[in-house]
C-alpha cells in the first residue's frame, strides 16, 4: 500500500483541547480503518509541527478523503507527503532509466 507522511499542526481549537489529543488520535486510526487505510504510527513532536503521522492507504483518493475527514473536525491542519519505500523507489528509478 502507498505510504503517506502527514505533518500536522494544531488549530486554535485543537490546542485548546490538547488533553483529548490521544483520544482524537485513536478516533483517527479507527476512521482510517473504516476507509481501508491504516495509521502506521503517530508522533507528537516539538518544533515546527505538532504531530507527524505515517499512514498507509490503498490509493491517493482514500488518503485524501481520510485527511479531509480528519481536518474537517477542526483540530489540525496537515501537509502530506507521498513517501516511497526502497522497492518503490527502485521501480521509479527503473522507469526513469527507460
Amino acid at each position: 500500500m502507498p505510504t503517506y507522511i502527514s505533518l500536522l499542526n494544531w488549530t486554535d481549537q485543537g490546542i485548546r483541547a490538547y488533553e483529548d489529543t490521544v483520544q482524537r488520535a485513536e478516533l483517527f486510526a479507527a476512521a482510517l480503518e473504516e476507509m481501508g487505510a491504516r495509521l502506521v504510527d503517530l508522533y507528537w513532536t516539538v518544533g515546527q509541527y505538532d504531530l507527524v503521522t505515517i499512514i498507509e492507504a490503498p490509493d491517493d483518493e482514500t488518503a485524501a478523503a481520510a485527511l479531509l475527514r480528519n481536518g474537517g473536525a477542526g483540530n489540525v491542519r496537515s501537509t502530506t507527503l507521498r513517501a516511497f519505500g526502497r522497492d518503490e523507489v527502485n521501480r521509479v528509478i527503473a522507469k526513469a532509466k527507460g
